[in-house]
């Protein structure tokens, strides 16, 4: 499972209690009582879109922590917990960013990194990763997660997923009226929006929102690249970040959460591949090969 893939479940979920809401409070029925009013649907659309992003944006991070048990290191308990909160601190600076709260979790080898901004930011790490690695590959790791907090990853992941949910939100009652309209063309009695309104906007804000995710999950490839790279930036060579995919190339990568897998996933294969965050290994150690 890949690192986005709960914020796109938990953005879907939201955007369609809104919608269920605004149906039940009529807002739908006052956009199309006497024709859909586009003006006022793009508007409903975008307050929805971009809400529905934000708010799972503002819930990262503490579902990051609830769904992984993930516990903040406060105090270093041992050499360990030491190390992670001083190799945190050293690329945090590095990065040019505040510290994130440092975490670790029980489970086979991962890392994530999540939070919605840079000032409010977590770095996980399982203990597996700590116990598989040596401490070069572990920190390379950390710096690819860092560096996903540097490049503001999922702020900018967030607005595309505002930008897509709008359009989801507003072909999505599009549709629902053309259908509805369709169903009751012979009745000429009623106004407002009838069943086929309700049920074809549910559905299509389903449809339309998987494929909106495999949109977001071709920016969030991109974004895997850009942060392999800074954490050669933030190492000093590509050889560390390099030899941290090869080691997780060749294990079995412990399964998080859909939000928090980061560093070291392979993609899925076959067309499953749309719905990966995560390029495959190959690729991302080709491109710090420059290959």
């Amino acid at each position: 499972m890949k690192r986005i893939a709960l914020f796109l479940m938990t953005n879907l979920a939201i955007v369609l209690v809104l919608g269920i809401v605004a149906n039940l409070l009529g807002v739908n029925r006052f956009m199309s009582a006497n024709g859909l009013n586009f003006g006022a649907l793009l508007g409903f659309a975008a307050i929805m879109g971009f809400g529905g992003a934000f708010i799972s944006l503002l819930m990262s991070k503490m579902i990051a922590k609830w769904s992984t048990g993930a516990q903040v290191i406060e105090q270093p308990r041992n050499a360990t917990e030491q190390w992670l909160v001083d190799s945190v601190a050293r690329l945090s600076k590095a990065a040019g960013i505040p510290m994130p709260e440092v975490a670790i979790y029980e489970g086979e080898p991962n890392a994530f990194a999540t939070g919605p901004s840079k000032r409010n930011s977590l770095v996980a790490v399982s203990t597996g990763l700590l116990q598989s690695m040596s401490r070069e590959e572990a920190e390379a790791v950390l710096a690819h997660e860092v560096a996903h907090v540097a490049n503001g990853d999922m702020v900018t992941l967030t607005l595309i997923q505002g930008v897509v949910n709008t359009f989801v939100v507003f072909l999505s009652r599009v549709v629902g009226y053309l259908v509805d309209s369709f169903l009751r063309r012979n009745d000429q009695e009623s106004s407002g929006p009838g069943i086929g309104y309700f049920v074809t906007t549910i559905v299509c804000d389903i449809l339309f929102g998987v494929l909106a995710s495999i949109i977001v999950a071709w920016f969030s490839r991109q974004r895997e690249f850009r942060a392999d790279a800074g954490a050669a930036q933030l190492m000093g060579s590509a050889q560390p970040m390099v030899g941290a995919l090869r080691r997780l190339g060749g294990m079995q990568a412990g399964e998080l959460p859909n939000n928090v897998a980061t560093a070291g996933i392979n993609g899925r294969p076959g067309w499953m591949a749309l719905f990966s965050s995560h390029p495959p290994i190959e690729q991302r150690i080709a491109a710090l090969q420059g290959r």
